[in-house]
């Protein structure tokens, strides 16, 4: 992408909400278009929630959530003459999310009596042409991944490229009143628009980081979106509650966020270096940032793909007893080796390779660590036994089979048999498949067009 245009004076970007879907106020948009807004930017998905979204092609928010995030996206938008730009759409950017983000769109502007003239941006990529590309050598792992078999490749469900901002530049060249794009960097959604009206790209680029959460890089960051300005020295940003403000050190510190340098942030097209960024407060809400710089490098899109693997089944109980509560290491490890032993004695060699845990919470369920010593007992814990296997039968049946153990086991043999409080009745919950993210690697390309694929939606003509 050329960014040497000449720019046409500074480009303000109006991010409503960190992802669409989870929430965001009319009047908070509204004052956003009032202080020039250019476009509304938002990005809408992560990897956060973990693979099953991207491996199942469905939406981490619910559809009320994200139709009533277009409603007040849509509505502003329209008032003002605004383009909208979607990246990520539906959590993990798949072909099907992207077409389930269209219905509602176009559901929405049906409701709104407009007809916006829709760009869709595909990312998603077939197996066979990654095997080509593996083939020729052109598909790298990042850290701490190795090398990609073309096994790999056929075991995941589905598998996207993350978009860079040139498609969304063109869609919009083109008369796209909005843009929905597949997954796309967190930033690139953010970017594109700065970028296709000449601002400087080291700018553009940190903006976009700062911005893509939305309120995130504010000091009160629960409290509705960002808008940034970009011109050709650096960037403003304030948010758009009023009452809100951003400060260089809540700015700044978002250049930690998900990141594993808080210095070089490393996009499709090049690399951004915040290390010579000033950041200084300019008003009671906003904060300016200059000093950044932008460094072009070879054109590559990371690779993320998710597939099926073994299944689960959990069972919960919840402990009150006190002496169980004084000593639940030493609970924790009597019953693994009762729930193991209650395993081999009924399954044999038929459980096959399965894999069991307990997650004490109130105790180490969240960490998995030994508690230190000396530590306070809890007034109560929760209790989950995890059971993973093959198939979601034997699961069941492994579970099932550790049922009176794990439910009447007491801390030490010679105790009274306990009951363990259970919450639900049958106490096998099934969990289903697990997902896993089997992709971490780049493929190099030619740009930022060559696995993209465009469709266009003309409500006007429905």
């Amino acid at each position: 992408m050329n960014t040497d245009k000449k720019a046409v004076g500074p480009t303000k970007i109006l991010v409503p909400a960190g992802a669409l879907g989870s929430g965001m106020l009319l009047e908070h948009v509204r004052h956003g278009v009032k202080l020039g807004a250019h476009a509304i930017a938002c990005d809408a998905g992560s990897t956060d929630s973990g693979p099953f979204y991207l491996a199942c092609g469905v939406s981490k928010h619910a559809r009320e959530s994200v139709k009533r995030d277009l409603q007040v996206m849509m509505c502003a938008a329209s008032e003002a003459q605004l383009p909208i730009l979607i990246g990520s759409c539906a959590t993990a950017g798949t072909d099907a999310g992207v077409d389930w983000t269209c219905d509602i769109v176009i559901e929405v502007a049906r409701e709104l009596a407009i007809a916006p003239k829709i760009a869709l941006l595909y990312s998603e990529q077939s197996a066979e042409l990654l095997k080509q590309r593996n083939d020729q050598g052109r598909i790298r792992p990042l850290p701490p991944s190795g090398t990609l078999s073309n096994g790999v490749i056929d075991s995941c469900e589905h598998i996207v490229a993350l978009m860079g901002p040139e498609p969304y530049i063109r869609a919009l060249e083109q008369g796209a009143d909005i843009v929905l794009g597949g997954r796309t960097t967190d930033t690139a959604v953010l970017a594109a628009v700065p970028l296709m009206r000449g601002a400087s790209a080291a700018a553009s680029w940190h903006a976009a980081k700062v911005a893509e959460c939305g309120g995130l890089c504010s000091v009160n960051p629960r409290t509705a979106g960002v808008i940034f300005t970009v011109d050709q020295e650096g960037f403003d940003i304030e948010p758009l509650n009023r009452d809100n403000r951003c400060s260089p050190e809540s700015v700044s510190a978002h250049m930690l966020y998900e990141a594993s340098d808080p210095i070089i942030m490393t996009e499709p097209g090049g690399v951004l270096d915040v290390g010579t960024a000033r950041y200084v407060q300019i008003n009671e809400r906003a904060t300016r940032v200059t000093g950044s710089r932008w460094t072009p490098q070879p054109y590559t899109m990371k690779l993320e793909g998710a597939g099926k693997g073994l299944y689960q089944t959990i069972m919960l109980i919840g402990i009150e007893d006190p002496e169980v509560l004084a000593h639940l290491d030493e609970f924790e490890q009597g019953m693994i080796k009762a729930l193991h032993a209650r395993i081999r004695q009924t399954f044999g060699e038929s459980a096959g390779d399965y894999d069991l845990s307990l997650r004490i919470y109130g105790w180490n369920g969240v960490s998995g660590r030994p508690m230190l010593a000396g530590a306070t007992p809890p007034h109560e814990v929760g209790v989950m036994l995890v059971v993973t296997a093959p198939t979601q039968s034997l699961a069941n049946r492994i579970a099932k089979a550790c049922n009176a153990t794990f439910f009447h086991t007491p801390l030490r043999p010679g105790i009274e048999m306990p009951s363990y409080a259970f919450p639900f009745t049958p106490a096998e919950i099934e969990r289903g498949p697990l997902y896993e993210f089997r992709l971490n690697h780049v493929v190099e390309t030619a740009g930022g067009f060559e696995l993209v694929r465009t469709r266009w939606v003309d409500t006007a003509q429905r």
